[in-house]
């Protein structure tokens, strides 16, 4: 018996070289087909960016939320390599002269995607916090965020709160405000809690200058409260990258408790605070022009969200 590697014909006739549907070179089967193997599904990464504003029954007043994205893997420098090979033979010819910078050099962060980090803001003559006059705030009713559903990750409300995950592990989900909820210019802040204390290696929290189809552009300032460490990120299409890595602050209440994130956009740098206290700075170089509030959560942490509010 011979088959069709493309349609998957059988044909009886042994002389037979050719598929009539498609003339594909037919091959022979084996008497015993190999055992099945169950294959891992690929992961999608931002898949169906349109979907949501254009759909009968659908509110189109939020944009296109449906986003959901896989953590990028960051790639290495090797760089390294070549300067610690040079510096282990000057380390030879020398008899020892190179050995502290050697091992300086060699305990180098090699990430060359990650930018330099901001200026700390505890000591050594770190600029003071900007004060907010609040004028103007915009209270958002997060209620409205529970439609449209989405497959990729879960909304509801209960209590006041907005509680939101993704669906998997290893992905983050992103809902952005309509553009009349602009982050420029003011104080950004939500309360929030990581309902379950759960493990998160993504984190959790307040997405600003974002374009409001979500993970076009835009920063996020994520939580791990479990092991109380922040981290900034930007997006691109397709990627997530780190403006500030993972670092521990003692401003974060641990575990399930509630804390607070803000964002102040001011002229001269974006200050970011938790809990009322400035963790630490960046510049604006990457934010979506007129960008937007947002919300993120990842590695399917049901996290809760409250007092989701723009002042200026």
């Amino acid at each position: 018996m011979k088959i069709c590697p493309n349609c998957r014909k059988t044909y009886n006739d042994d002389g037979l070289n050719f598929c009539l549907e498609d003339g594909s070179v037919l091959t022979l089967v084996a008497d015993k087909l190999p055992d099945t193997v169950m294959m891992n599904q690929p992961r999608y990464t931002n898949p169906n960016p349109g979907v949501g504003a254009n759909q009968p029954g659908v509110r189109s007043s939020f944009g296109n939320q449906e986003n959901y994205a896989l953590q990028p893997k960051k790639k290495s420098s090797k760089a390294w390599i070549w300067v610690v090979g040079i510096l282990g033979v000057l380390l030879l010819a020398c008899g020892g002269g190179f050995g502290a910078f050697f091992l300086y050099v060699a305990s180098l962060d090699t990430n060359s995607n990650v930018p330099a980090s901001p200026t700390p803001v505890r000591g050594g003559g770190t600029p003071t916090p900007t004060p907010f006059p609040r004028n103007e705030v915009k209270n958002i009713d997060l209620q409205e965020w529970v439609e449209p559903t989405s497959s990729f990750g879960n909304k509801s409300f209960t209590g006041g709160e907005f509680f939101m995950s993704s669906k998997k592990k290893g992905y983050y989900y992103v809902v952005a405000a309509p553009e009349e909820y602009k982050t420029g210019s003011a104080s950004t802040s939500v309360t929030m809690r990581n309902v379950d204390g759960a493990d998160s290696t993504l984190g959790y929290g307040l997405v600003f200058h974002s374009n409001p189809t979500p993970l076009q552009k835009g920063y996020a300032f994520l939580l791990d409260t479990k092991k109380e460490k922040y981290r900034v990120v930007r997006h691109e299409p397709g990627k997530e990258i780190d403006v500030v890595n993972w670092t521990t602050s003692n401003a974060i209440k641990s575990g399930s408790s509630e804390n607070t994130l803000e964002v102040r956009d001011t002229p001269d740098r974006i200050e970011l605070y938790i809990n009322g206290e400035m963790v630490t700075t960046i510049k604006n170089s990457y934010g979506y022009p007129g960008g937007v509030v947002g919300l993120y959560s990842g590695d399917a942490v049901n996290v809760a969200f409250k007092n989701l509010e723009i002042a200026k």
